[in-house]
Formats: C-alpha cells, sequence, structure tokens
C-alpha cells in the first residue's frame, strides 16, 4: 500500500509539472498518442515474441530472461495505454531490449551460471577418444 501511494504521488507531481510547462491540449495529445502506441505494441506483440524466440534458440539468451523480457513488453505496453507521464516514461523505457536486459541482469536471479548451448548441437565427451581399428586378416591363417 505504501509503494502505491508513493507511485501515486510520483505521478501526480511529475503529471503537473509536466501539463503545466506543455500546455492542456500538448497533454491531451500525449496522453491519446501514448495509448495508440501502447495498443499498437500489443497488437505487435506477436513479432517481438518470434524475435526473442530466435534469440533462445541461437542461445543469445536463456529460458529465464525470454521470459522477463516478454514480460517487460507487454507491462510496458500496458503502461504506454493508461494515463499519465510517469506511467508512459517508464512505459517507453520497457520497450528498449538494452534497458530490460539491463534490469534483468541486474536483478534477474540466475539459476544457473552456465549458458545454454543451442539446440541443434549434441554434447561432445572431452574424455573420449575417437579411433577406427582396422583388422589385418592374415592369408596364411
Amino acid at each position: 500500500m505504501l509503494y502505491f501511494l508513493l507511485y501515486l504521488f510520483l505521478e501526480v507531481v511529475v503529471s503537473v509539472q509536466i501539463a503545466s510547462a506543455i500546455g492542456a491540449l500538448a497533454t491531451f495529445l500525449e496522453i491519446v498518442l501514448s495509448a495508440l502506441l501502447g495498443i499498437s505494441i500489443l497488437a505487435n506483440f506477436r513479432n517481438t515474441f518470434f524475435q526473442n524466440l530466435m534469440a533462445v534458440s541461437y542461445a543469445q539468451i536463456d529460458l529465464e530472461e525470454f521470459q522477463r523480457l516478454n514480460l517487460f513488453t507487454v507491462i510496458g505496453a500496458i503502461l504506454l495505454i493508461l494515463p499519465g507521464f510517469l506511467t508512459d516514461i517508464i512505459g517507453l523505457l520497457l520497450q528498449f531490449s538494452a534497458f530490460t536486459s539491463m534490469i534483468v541482469n541486474r536483478y534477474g536471479v540466475q539459476s544457473k551460471q552456465q549458458k545454454c548451448e543451442p539446440f541443434y548441437e549434441k554434447e561432445k565427451d572431452d574424455d573420449v577418444i575417437d579411433v577406427e581399428i582396422i583388422e589385418k586378416h592374415d592369408p596364411l591363417k
């Protein structure tokens, strides 16, 4: 409850400061345009999802980061739809993969320290030596 009140206070302060600087018409246009942007991001979420899926298949990100990046995209789009300047700023920041990657790497709990391998490579044993054995048949025997 305390965090919600803190957010609400910051939202009101930021919105009043920016709205008084740019005026009522520009504030109205910003609210409408940011809502349209959020709706279009949600409508085109399929493309972002497939880009992140390709990054997982090429072992550029792991599955936990894949889930978090997609979650940040959806949360950012919802924040853009909601009216308010602070929510729009946070929603825009969540749309950039560099920013969300920094959040995931900074605050994400890594359960595995090793990087995941691509699915098309099979595991190799370092202890096995590959050799070929050629049997010679003696014709005199």
